[in-house]
């Protein structure tokens, strides 16, 4: 690796979308991803029409999907639906990351699979293999997995978010229940999102405050239980479940980076955390690996770049974030779903709030 090739860590959107733009510019980054195959991330199955219009602009072809246009919530015993502004589509990560990973490496960029980065001290990274690397300039996208001595900053354990995944196996009944939405389900200290992707399998993801969870022993197969008896809706969907489930833990939806270390450009989940409920965090990883990438070919210091994410990413997740805290509230899920059902057209202009802009 030249000593003025950028290093990328983590090949997710952000990562990949960062080593596209460099390597179209005649650039040779090197990414490291840590796994050997690509798998499904938890979540962020949801693409907006703003984030279609990204994959564009990388040269991405070939996405199949499932199209979506409406948005649907369910609150208590309310419902409401809405239109969106544009088409969006349901995809799994593993199709969208498989794309990029494989639209970087046509594009010039080098990939090194099954290199898992430790830890950060001095400027030099350290690797589960051993190995020292000390860029010059390293793109952090490692999404929701932290680096020691980059860590993103601890939540209050008391107020953790976890997020859970369960799939739902393609069926012509769950097909005609869905249809063509994104659905939002609320309940107390947590929600659920719904679609389908490709072949129109399910994805149903949960964001939950740990302490909602401690109420059933910290176990999700018993919160889950427990959220079908208390909707119906909910249940219908979930009695497509395969076995198993993901989870993972301390999601910091609010947290932006507002400042950095020098050559360290902060992407996507390790940049701005916007909550799950917008649809906007493949939006965000993406954005920032092209503004990254710009930034830097423009002769960008880190810092500056840092900043200018952070203003851009404000207002989507100062919005999302609002509507977050207000979905996990019985009374005020209430008033969003109503919102929505007596007047559409604001889940239209929420949907366009929280993109963002690039």
């Amino acid at each position: 690796m030249r000593r003025n090739d950028p290093l990328i860590v983590g090949g997710g959107p952000a990562g990949t979308s960062a080593a596209i733009s460099l390597a179209m510019a005649g650039v040779r980054p090197v990414l490291l991803e840590r796994q050997r195959v690509t798998g499904d991330a938890l979540c962020g199955g949801f693409l907006s029409w703003r984030t279609l219009q990204s994959l564009e602009r990388l040269g991405i072809e070939g996405l199949e999907g499932h199209d979506i246009d409406r948005l649907r919530v369910f609150a208590g015993q309310a419902t409401a639906e809405a239109p969106l502004p544009h088409k969006a589509l349901g995809i799994s990560r593993q199709q969208l990351d498989s794309l990029l990973l494989a639209r970087a490496e046509a594009a010039g960029a080098g990939i090194e699979r099954g290199v898992t980065v430790r830890e950060w001290h001095d400027g030099t990274l350290e690797t589960a293999d051993g190995a020292s690397l000390k860029p010059e300039t390293l793109f952090l996208a490692s999404g929701k997995h932290d680096i020691r001595g980059l860590a993103r900053p601890r939540q209050d354990p008391g107020n953790q978010t976890l997020g859970i995944r369960v799939r739902l196996a393609a069926h012509p009944s769950l097909a005609r229940l869905v249809g063509g939405a994104v659905e939002l389900h609320m309940f107390e200290r947590g929600y659920c999102g719904v679609e389908l992707q490709e072949g129109e399998r399910g994805n149903l993801c949960l964001a939950v405050r740990k302490s909602r969870l401690a109420d059933y022993g910290g176990d999700p197969e018993v919160l889950l239980a427990a959220w079908a008896a208390e909707s119906p809706a909910f249940g219908e969907r979930l009695a497509f479940r395969e076995k198993g489930c993901d989870a993972i833990g301390a999601v910091p939806y609010g947290w932006i980076a507002r400042a950095t270390l020098p050559g360290v450009f902060r992407l996507g989940d390790q940049s701005a955390v916007i909550p799950s409920l917008s649809g906007e965090g493949n939006g965000i990883a993406l954005a920032s690996g092209i503004l990254a990438a710009n930034g830097w070919l423009a002769g960008e210091t880190a810092d500056r770049f840092q900043t200018r994410l952070a203003r851009a990413t404000t207002r989507p997740i100062g919005i999302a974030c609002w509507l977050w805290h207000w979905g996990e509230r019985k009374d005020t899920a209430r008033l969003i779903a109503g919102g929505v059902r007596f007047a559409p057209w604001l889940a239209g202009r929420f949907a366009e709030w929280t993109r963002i802009s690039h």
